[in-house]
Parts: structure tokens; C-alpha cells; sequence
């Protein structure tokens, strides 16, 4: 499908939106590639059915695909670096140009990697601003081991966070560290599936399956080496900062027929992927706040999905799942403990069977259809 069209090399015109509603201009900004970004695909479709005009701004790589037409616009920038200090660099000052000349209502940062901009463009536009704060950014663990990169980012969140007054994040934990630290009341908008009719039909091959950004942090030092005594495959759909480490550790512990990378898979085909597994993954390991406090948008889509879980006990993990008790939750993330209750999952049928029923049963309370209602008060009450 071409991108291009007459009015822009990058912009890719939508659907029209329903009329009326009176809905505001709103720009949002990240730096991912918008072809693989659920999370802001769903909000921007909200708020554009909702009579919003909204443009998502992101970044064109090399091997970026064609976009797909949404009921928004997007945008893609093109920076000559593609990793490290310049990319963040290049792409700030690309996106601030960029933004410079556009008529808007409100700017929303996706992040703390394009705040700056955004503020600035708020100051010099008189225009509302939102902090839409996925994570706690500096906590990462990529960033909180390394003291000079914490550093320079702590030192833009401390400048920009506490002029953002209105904001929200994926849950309450974050929020109130966000309150302690900055004195900022945000809201809480989990970043939850679409709930969409599923086929839960019998498992061609059981395997275990970890989609989503192939990052430090994620457990692969201990879940890739468990693989050897796990009897089963495990397929991993996404890329990262970490993924020639992982590649590394499947190498060494002669796992390649065993640990199978698929890269990045465009929203749909990672959807039918996920309904054939049969375990899904969620592991972080706890060296940084944002890990322990994480509520990572693929422990929902796995639910969604109608497929267990095996996932790390941490409190906002634990607070959903003592509700409905859809995972196997675990404290210890040795490679030893991950075999033994990947195995327990694979062969208890009874265990695994209430697990999924509870999976189907959740997904009727916790879902996006129910979470937008939230987003949707949220700029009502922003923008009139």
C-alpha cells in the first residue's frame, strides 16, 4: 500500500472521523515507529472517533514499512542517526521544527524522549500539554545503571515533569511516585487490549511465546538458558536494545532450534501469533523502579488472547491477578525455578484449563473498550 500522497510526503490521510463533538487538535509525539505502536494507535483511534483531530508523530527508520491507514494522521521523521545520543538529539530538533508549524490545541509527550520539545512548543504556542507516562523513564534499568545517561535524563524530567500539569500513566503506583517526586496529580489510563472476538481452537504445537521490545531488564539471562529444560519451543516477537545479547545466550547454550527470534510483527499477524501459543511470558528482573512497577501492555494481550502466563510477582501483577487469577506468578526469576514452572504449566491440563477459562472470564471487565471511557473524560475535561 503507498504512503505517499499528493498534499505530503509522509502524512498519510485517514479515515474520516465521525463530525462533531467538538473535538480539539491534538498532536502526539514519540520516538518508535508508529507501524508497530498499539498503545498509541488505540488511543489516537479513540480520540479520532471521538471527533478529535489528532496527528501521531514519529520516526522513519531504513527498514521502516508502509503505514496503514488509520482514522488519524501520522507522521514519520527520518533522522541519519538511528541509536544513541545523536539519534535523541537529531530527532528532538527535527521534531521541534516540525512542530514549530502546525496549528494545535494541545501537544501531548509520549515519554520523557520528546518532552523538551513539547514543552517548548507549549511555551511558545500558549497550547495545552500532556505527559503521558508509560513508565518511570529514569528508572529503566538501561538507564538507572548507567549514572551518566541517569543523570542527563533526570535533569530534563526534574525541568519538565513538574510543568506538566496534567498527565497520566498506567497505573497508580507510578502516579504516586510521580505525586512524591514532582507534586503532580495524573491520572491512571491502563494501557489495556481491544476486546475483540477470538477463535480458541486446538493448539497446533504448544509453544511458549515473548512478544514485545527485546530490552535489558526483561529476564532473557535466566528465561533463555531455562529453555534447555524446558520441553517446548520458545518463539520471541520484537527487537531491542538487548537482542544481540539474546541472541548470544541462545548461541551459547545451543538453543537455536529451540529459541526461535521472529523480530518485529505488524499488530495483527503478532495477534494471531499470540492466540496460537500457549504460555505467554512477562518477566522483568527488580534493578530498576520501573520494572517493579511496570504493567507491561503484553501481560493484557496475553489474557486477550485466552493464554496463561507465567509472570513476576510484583505489586500491580499481583493485584490483577489476585482478582482473577490468570498467570502463575512467580518471585524467583532463576533459570532453575523458570523450568520448573513452565514445566508445571505445560503438562498440569486442570491448572492450565481454569487459568485460561479465568483469561476469558477477565477479559470481559478488562479491556480498552471500558479503559477509553477514562481517556475520553480525560480530554473533555482538558479541552472543553
Amino acid at each position: 500500500m503507498p504512503e505517499n500522497t499528493k498534499s505530503s510526503p509522509e502524512i498519510l490521510n485517514p479515515k474520516v472521523p465521525p463530525s462533531g463533538g467538538g473535538g480539539g487538535c491534538i498532536f502526539f509525539t514519540v520516538t518508535t515507529d508508529l507501524t508497530y505502536d498499539q498503545r498509541m494507535i488505540r488511543i489516537c483511534t479513540s480520540l479520532a472517533n471521538a471527533g478529535h483531530k489528532v496527528t501521531l508523530v514519529g520516526r522513519k527508520l531504513r527498514a521502516s514499512l508502509s503505514l496503514l491507514p488509520q482514522p488519524f494522521l501520522q507522521k514519520r521523521l527520518f533522522c541519519f542517526f538511528e541509536k544513541g545520543k545523536l539519534f535523541y538529539a537529531e530527532y528532538n530538533i527535527r521534531l521541534f521544527f516540525y512542530l514549530l508549524f502546525k496549528k494545535m490545541d494541545c501537544i501531548g509527550a509520549i515519554d520523557l524522549d520528546t518532552i523538551l520539545p513539547c514543552y517548548f512548543i507549549s511555551k511558545i504556542k500558549k497550547v495545552k500539554k500532556v505527559y503521558d507516562a508509560h513508565e518511570l523513564f529514569c528508572e529503566m534499568k538501561e538507564i538507572a545503571t548507567r549514572p551518566a545517561i541517569y543523570k542527563a535524563w533526570k535533569k530534563i524530567e526534574r525541568f519538565t515533569v513538574p510543568k506538566f500539569k496534567y498527565g497520566y500513566t498506567v497505573n497508580q503506583p507510578i502516579a504516586d511516585e510521580f505525586k512524591k517526586m514532582y507534586g503532580v496529580n495524573y491520572e491512571v489510563i491502563r494501557n489495556i487490549a481491544l476486546l475483540r472476538a477470538i477463535n480458541l481452537t486446538q493448539k497446533k504445537e504448544k509453544f511458549i511465546l515473548y512478544q514485545g521490545a527485546v530490552n535489558e531488564g526483561r529476564s532473557f539471562e535466566t528465561l533463555i538458558p531455562a529453555m534447555k529444560d524446558v520441553n517446548c519451543k520458545l518463539i520471541i516477537c520484537g527487537d531491542g536494545n538487548f537482542m544481540q545479547q539474546a541472541q548470544q545466550l541462545v548461541t551459547t547454550n545451543n538453543l537455536q532450534d529451540k529459541v526461535i527470534f521472529k523480530g518485529k510483527i505488524k499488530p495483527d499477524e503478532l495477534r494471531t501469533v499470540t492466540q496460537q501459543a500457549y504460555i505467554g511470558i512477562t518477566l522483568f528482573d527488580d534493578k530498576g523502579l520501573s520494572n517493579y512497577y511496570s504493567l507491561a501492555n503484553r501481560f493484557f494481550d496475553y489474557l486477550h488472547a485466552g493464554i496463561p502466563q507465567l509472570c513476576v510477582s510484583y505489586p500491580v501483577y499481583k493485584e490483577i491477578n489476585d482478582k482473577y487469577q490468570i498467570a502463575v506468578l512467580v518471585n524467583d526469576i532463576s533459570s532453575k525455578n523458570l523450568a520448573i514452572q513452565l514445566n508445571n504449566l505445560l503438562q498440569n491440563e486442570v491448572e492450565y484449563e481454569q487459568l485460561q477459562q479465568n483469561c476469558l472470564k477477565a477479559r470481559e471487565d478488562l479491556n480498552w473498550q471500558q479503559e477509553e471511557k477514562k481517556l475520553l473524560m480525560f480530554y473533555k475535561n482538558l479541552l472543553g
